[in-house]
């Protein structure tokens, strides 16, 4: 008997990427990141040094999309339901 992966973020139906989660974990980890940007923008972190800012929210969407490439459905472009 084959065991069907679970992915923690299904493909999007259409176009390239991924939607939302599709389990705990998934939404764990969206959970963090949300808490993160939000953490970083009331610090007001991005008016003493707007640079920083922006690199630390790009850090960490790389990191995001990294555990979406990872745990995620493997990315291709889409149209609408698959023809198979």
């Amino acid at each position: 008997m084959t065991e069907q992966k679970k992915y923690w973020f299904p493909a999007k139906r259409y176009g390239w990427g991924w939607g939302f989660p599709s389990c705990w974990q998934g939404w764990v980890v969206q959970a963090i990141y949300m808490a993160v940007v939000l953490a970083l923008a009331l610090s007001r972190y991005y008016e003493q040094n707007p640079l920083m800012f922006v690199v630390w929210v790009s850090i960490a969407s790389l990191i995001l999309t990294a555990i979406c490439w990872l745990k995620g459905e493997p990315p291709r472009w889409r149209w609408g339901k698959d023809r198979q």
